[in-house]
């Protein structure tokens, strides 16, 4: 076991989000996609978005966001569309394909097995009620959305190893 009886709260809960989501990305790779990746096709199913407002809405730059689309795009699993009201903007939208692996790569079990291996069920709720304080006590940017918000019913809502994974997407 690691010796981590020393390490700042903030190290260990960085230390941990890191390994999820190199875990996470190891099993999205699976589908191509990544920790940021399936975030980005969950707001694609409620409709087309401009790449600013998916920059916005997952908390990254427009860059990032425009390498995120990139991926995706040669994956399939989007396209660029002409908005029908502004001949000057191109929207985004969810593919058909995109939406076949978004429902099955963001199948919420096995992400929900790698956040929490190694606790006993009650620990598991403890830990869920202590990150939810800390979460209100560290609001959001302004612009982001909330990736667990429901989209749809036949929809699912992403999950804690790709919500664990997004800030470090975040540009420093």
């Amino acid at each position: 076991m690691e010796r981590t009886g020393h390490w700042p709260t903030g190290r260990l809960l960085s230390a941990v989000a890191r390994r999820i989501e190199r875990e996470w990305n190891i099993h999205l790779d699976a589908w191509d996609l990544n920790h940021a990746s399936l975030p980005v096709l969950f707001h694609l199913a409620r409709g087309p978005h401009s790449q600013r407002d998916l920059a916005r809405a997952n908390g990254v730059t427009e860059q990032t966001m425009s390498r995120i689309l990139a991926r995706l795009e040669r994956s399939g699993y989007i396209e660029r569309q002409q908005d029908p009201t502004d001949r000057r903007r191109r929207d985004v939208a969810l593919t058909p394909a995109g939406r076949a692996v978004m429902l099955e790569a963001g199948d919420p079990r096995p992400a929900e097995a790698m956040s929490v291996r190694g606790l006993e069920p009650d620990q598991v709720e403890q830990l869920r009620e202590l990150l939810s304080l800390m979460l209100a006590a560290h609001p959001h940017e302004e612009g982001w959305e909330d990736p667990s918000a429901p989209v749809r019913d036949d929809v699912p809502s992403p999950t804690a190893g790709e919500r664990s994974g997004r800030a470090s997407d975040r540009p420093r």
